[in-house]
């Protein structure tokens, strides 16, 4: 049996969704290249042929998008569940339990459901995380039942009570394409071994978004940007990263557990992080950003990741920090989503064996006789 640590190198299964560095460093959704969507493609199209394996015609983008807009408005239910959610929780917290209670209200009661259920949570998950940061943070009851068709500039809006302009719909789109898959990551993996038993698809995507919150998965954004807004310019950021780096302190943000020479989502939200810092004039941020970068690269020749520019680009939208791994979740969906359909259609329970490294045979001994 193999020793592989933490299953490196180890295939899984099999997927026709996505290939992760299959050629060099490239990633591809069903053949199609993240660089190309990212470019071309709205988010709604990518999820929609990551769920159905095609890119859809308009009247098929059309229908899927009415769709998820008819599902859209939170009912009073869960809207009352999140209220008595406390300010101080963690935002992925509140889409775990928010996703849980949205498959009480409406259950995937057989698997020809599948698909209305994954619009249901495509269409509800921002509002979920929103409509709580909103009303704990501001103490507002924002609006829910709103006709954007781009999940991305819905979620903007509630945020921040008006449409996003058209750079920040620009890059909240392509944000969602270079997060909606990757492939047998910890979270899509969790979805699936869930999904091999025949669980209905909301427990999948909650037990998914439980996986995505730990920090070794989720959260790098944040936690770069907790470290990069702590400096004013690059060369206070070159320093102390320096110092950092002499104490053995992880920096995160960098590196990745399959791609080895480049990140290719990284190039993509530089671009727009720098594109947003202009709008935006900020005077330090950016620079901060791209210091740390080449420092990472000259000292420990470790590339960014897509988590890393990624901080500074939400946060010149005005995403507050703390909400940075919950978009995640709502990219993550549709592959997650995809995974369940995929594991249901050839479905054999997830059981892998173990390497025992415990003691050998004991004999039991009695209590009054154990010392």
């Amino acid at each position: 049996m193999s020793n592989a640590s933490g299953l490196r190198g180890q295939v899984a299964g099999k997927t026709s969704i996505c290939t992760v560095g299959q050629s060099g460093d490239g990633l591809h959704y069903r053949g199609y290249s993240v660089e190309d969507l990212a470019q071309r493609a709205s988010f709604e199209e990518v999820a929609y042929m990551l769920i159905k394996g095609e890119l859809p015609t308009q009247s098929e983008l059309n229908a899927f998008r009415a769709k998820m807009i008819e599902y859209r408005g939170l009912p009073e239910p869960l809207k009352a569940t999140l209220e008595q959610i406390p300010k101080d929780t963690h935002p992925m917290d509140v889409l775990r339990t928010g996703c849980s209670m949205l498959g009480n209200l409406y259950p995937e009661t057989d698997f020809s459901e599948q698909e209305l259920a994954t619009i249901s949570m495509l269409a509800n998950l921002p509002a979920i995380v929103t409509y709580w940061y909103r009303y704990s943070h501001d103490g507002v009851r924002i609006e829910t039942k709103l006709d954007d068709p781009h999940i991305g500039g819905y979620f903007l809006h509630m945020l921040h009570d008006k449409a996003p302009n058209d750079l920040d719909a620009e890059v909240i789109n392509a944000s969602l394409i270079l997060y909606a898959e990757h492939e047998f990551n910890a979270s899509t993996f969790t979805a699936r071994v869930v999904a091999s038993t025949l669980s209905d698809i909301y427990s999948c995507v909650t037990a998914a978004i439980g996986a995505l919150r730990g920090p070794l998965h989720g959260g790098a954004n944040e936690a770069a940007m907790e470290m990069i807004e702590q400096w004013r310019s690059a060369d206070e950021a070159e320093a102390a990263l320096l110092d950092k780096l002499s104490r053995k302190e992880l920096v995160m943000g960098f590196g990745h557990a399959v791609y080895k020479v480049q990140d290719p989502r990284n190039a993509i939200i530089k671009r727009y992080s720098k594109k947003l810092a202009e709008q935006v004039n900020d005077d330090h941020l950016y620079a901060v950003s791209e210091r740390v970068e080449a420092v990472m690269k000259r000292e420990k020749n470790m590339f960014a990741n897509a988590d890393f520019f990624h901080a500074s680009a939400y946060t010149f939208m005005g995403i507050p920090t703390k909400l940075f791994t919950p978009i995640f979740v709502f990219a993550r969906t549709a592959g997650w989503t995809a995974h369940v359909m995929e594991q249901r259609a050839d479905n054999r329970i997830i059981r892998p064996g173990a390497e025992y490294i415990g003691p050998a045979d004991r004999s039991y001994v009695a209590i009054e006789d154990r010392s």
